[in-house]
């Protein structure tokens, strides 16, 4: 009897020296060329449990099938057709939803932390349901509902007023200071897309490097405002620059009034998410830019990210699909998945990274941690462009260096 296995040829090499050095096994009886794989080899099954035990297999993802949403539930009642008559795209009804669920239980919970004479217990109660649901449960369906209705305007021309909802009452409570994600991730990032007259780029930093992020989130916390100001009065864009002056006044007035009325309150429903908020955007945005082509640093297939097939997509609007998101960023959410596979031959022509089952907080803990196992492990391996798991390490790595911004600059003009 004979078995047969698929296995990496340098496996093969380091197998063949174990053996050597234990005089105890031999050399499998024939080793093969396959069609669908590197090698093939057989043996007779007196070797089967040494073999088994020593062969490490390619752990790289083969693309498969699509699971992320391309669709929503067509409206089927009467408040669904209302909802529906109010917004531009009906597959954005979702967002209808969240909204009004984020409305009437996370805002309930600030007036009771607010309110005069609740019990203490009760108010510690309030604060962690609060701080659960504010950073659980809601903080990434509704950053990203944000995010895609920031570049898709929500509401129809003659109820416009309503997409101010967001922006100006709820995301205040989510830590978001009135328009500035607006004025930065529409007015900065994306005309700029990570280069280095993007004030958030990740090119000069060490990506896998636990104090080059640390570096990276503590500058955007303490001037992130100030460089976005100045980016705007850089490229002459007033009424951007008045819309993030304004918005981070407003809500620091707002929480410096608030804290002589009730501190504690005000630290739980305002000031602690603001803080997570911002760590949390920077943490997406050093992941979805971590992996970057020092030689073409422009070319969102080569400095983005793509995370398909994980629950994160689902619950956050395919916000995964970062490449296609860079290069059509008025697609909608649910036609990424769609267009991804459509335009394969562009993310294997361009060296794409894509993962398979992760999402961007995995790609940051495993860069942080250094293990780039455990992403070549959900590495996709569109066109059968790497034979190994090292291959695809040493390729992750060399994406992730610093990279000398001063050839990309833009010269001033005066």
């Amino acid at each position: 009897m004979e078995w047969f296995f698929h296995a990496r040829k340098c496996d093969l090499l380091n197998l063949r020296g174990r053996v050597a050095r234990s005089r105890m096994y031999k050399w499998p009886d024939r080793i093969h060329r396959g069609s669908n794989c590197p090698i093939i080899f057989t043996f007779s099954t007196n070797y089967f449990c040494y073999l088994a035990c020593t062969i490490s297999f390619a752990k790289m993802k083969i693309l498969g099938t699509i699971t992320d949403p391309v669709g929503v539930a067509k409206p089927s009642t009467a408040l669904d057709r209302f909802f529906v008559s109010l917004i531009r795209d009906e597959r954005d009804l979702p967002f209808v939803y969240l909204t009004l669920k984020i409305t009437f239980t996370l805002i309930p919970l600030a007036v009771i932390l607010f309110w005069p004479g609740v019990p203490l217990a009760a108010w510690w109660v309030a604060a962690i349901l609060y701080q659960y649901l504010n950073n659980v449960a809601f903080k990434g369906p509704y950053g990203l509902m944000m995010h895609c209705t920031s570049h898709r305007p929500w509401f129809k021309s003659e109820y416009g007023f309503l997409n101010y909802y967001l922006p100006w009452v709820i995301g205040p409570f989510f830590g978001q200071t009135p328009e500035t994600y607006f004025a930065h991730h529409i007015g900065m990032h994306h005309p700029e897309n990570n280069m280095p007259e993007d004030e958030s780029t990740t090119m000069p930093y060490q990506r896998d490097s636990v104090s080059g992020f640390a570096r990276y989130v503590g500058l955007f916390i303490v001037l992130g405002i100030y460089d976005l100001c100045s980016y705007f009065v850089r490229k002459r864009r007033k009424r951007l620059l008045y819309r993030s002056i304004r918005g981070e006044v407003l809500f620091f007035a707002m929480c410096i009034g608030l804290c002589f009325i009730n501190w504690p309150a005000t630290l739980v429903v305002f000031i602690l998410p603001f803080f997570t908020f911002r760590i949390i955007a920077m943490t997406g945005n050093w992941a979805q830019h971590a992996f970057i082509d020092a030689d073409d640093p422009g070319n969102a297939y080569k400095n983005s990210v793509t995370c398909i097939n994980t629950k994160y997509n689902v619950k956050c609007w395919n916000d995964g699909y970062h490449i296609s998101h860079h290069l059509q960023s008025t697609m909608h959410w649910t036609e990424h998945p769609t267009f991804f596979l459509q335009t394969l031959n562009d993310y294997e022509s361009n060296n794409a990274v894509v993962f398979d089952g992760i999402h961007f907080l995995h790609v940051f803990v495993y860069l942080m941690r250094d293990r780039y196992d455990l992403l070549a492990k959900h590495f996709v391996n569109i066109g059968n462009r790497f034979s190994s798991d090292e291959e695809i390490i040493a390729f992750l790595r060399s994406r992730t260096g610093k990279i000398d911004m001063a050839p990309f600059m833009v010269p001033a003009v005066a």
